[in-house]
This record gives C-alpha cells, sequence and structure tokens, in this order.
C-alpha cells in the first residue's frame, strides 16, 4: 500500500506546473525591491522546461531544455502555478501545438514575449497567472514606450532554427567560425525547439 501512497505522489509532483524565472541583467538585483525587472521565464511541466524566444526565421521560437539550466540567464527562482490534468502524452501534444503560435519571427520584448508565453501557457492549463513583476516592465513599456530605451525595445532572446544547429561532427552548420559566435551557438545547441511534428523527427 506504501507504494501506490508514493506512485500517487510522484504522479502528483509530475502534473505540477512551475515558473522558472530567470535574471537578463544584474540590475535586477536592485531594481527587484521596487516590484519591477528584466526577467526570462520558462514553464516546467513533466520534467522539462519550455520558453520562446526569437529567430529571423517562420517557425517555432518554442524551445525545450533541462529544468533551470536555461543557457545564457542566470536562475533567479522557481514559483508554482498549480497543476495540470494532462497526461504525460496529452501534454506534449499540447506544447507542440501551441509551438505554431509562436513563431520565432514574431517575437516582440513588449507585446509578444517569453513571460506573455509562459502566461498564456499557464493560463490554457487552468493554472494561475503568472505573477505581475515577472513581466511589469514590459507592461509599463506598451503603456509609455518612451520609458524603455530604443535598444532595449529592440532587445530579443535569440534563437535558432532546427537546421541551423550542429551537424553531429560539432561543427556548425552555415557558420563563420568565431569564437563568438561559436560560444553562442554552443548555448543555442542546448535548447532544442518545437514543432507540431517535433514526434516524428
Amino acid at each position: 500500500m506504501g507504494g501506490g501512497i508514493l506512485s500517487s505522489n510522484d504522479e502528483l509532483m509530475d502534473k505540477e506546473v512551475f515558473l522558472n524565472v530567470y535574471d537578463l541583467t544584474p540590475f535586477n538585483s536592485y531594481s527587484i525591491w521596487f516590484g519591477f525587472g528584466i526577467f526570462h521565464t520558462g514553464i516546467e511541466v513533466y520534467g522539462m522546461e519550455y520558453g520562446f524566444g526569437a529567430h529571423d526565421y517562420s517557425i517555432s521560437g518554442v524551445f525545450e531544455v533541462e529544468p533551470r539550466t536555461c543557457p545564457g540567464f542566470n536562475y533567479r527562482c522557481s514559483i508554482s502555478l498549480g497543476y495540470t490534468d494532462m497526461s504525460a502524452s496529452e501534454f506534449r501534444a499540447f506544447i507542440e501545438s501551441i509551438a505554431s503560435e509562436y513563431h520565432g519571427d514574431t517575437y516582440h520584448l513588449i507585446s509578444k514575449n517569453c513571460n506573455n508565453f509562459t502566461d498564456d501557457i499557464s493560463h490554457r492549463l487552468n493554472c494561475k497567472r503568472i505573477p505581475g513583476w515577472v513581466n511589469r516592465l514590459a507592461k509599463l513599456g506598451s503603456l509609455c514606450s518612451c520609458l524603455l530605451p530604443e535598444s532595449l525595445e529592440a532587445t530579443t532572446v535569440k534563437q535558432l532554427p532546427e537546421n541551423y544547429m550542429y551537424d553531429d561532427d560539432t561543427s556548425y552548420s552555415g557558420s563563420n567560425s568565431s569564437s563568438e559566435e561559436a560560444a553562442e551557438n554552443n548555448e543555442v545547441d542546448q535548447k532544442v525547439l518545437l514543432s507540431p511534428t517535433s514526434r516524428l523527427k
């Protein structure tokens, strides 16, 4: 009987939905005390984390990584948003379907960013909305964009499509082989882009 209880608890834990929050700038350590900052977020469900980033192509910008390890950002905290009623297979089909709504070339720092993505996913899973402070700076910017410097408005979380990933021999296809590009590409390689057909690959 004890094993059954453990199994039930494990299953409930798997269904828990977490918002993983990352700092985009060291400035957050100060601004968080005033209730805002610049953050990247991902949704963690069934042992994987899903986020949304930008690239220049009309394909999905939704990617998956190991939880709380999104490359390029400093992990801050995790917030429980509730529990999903979906099974693991149902959730996988759901997130791959949603991926088609979030193309990399539609990413916008103010109106369609990673935090808008995680809030949308949480809402569709019938969980809590993400905390207001996570996306407050972007919301302020949408009301008065002059509060945000132009360079910040143009900033996006860079993400590359699958056909620009590393080859099997780890040489980057289409790269000009600078050390800076190699480091950036190594970060991208740790992210796996999702699409409605990714299960077939």
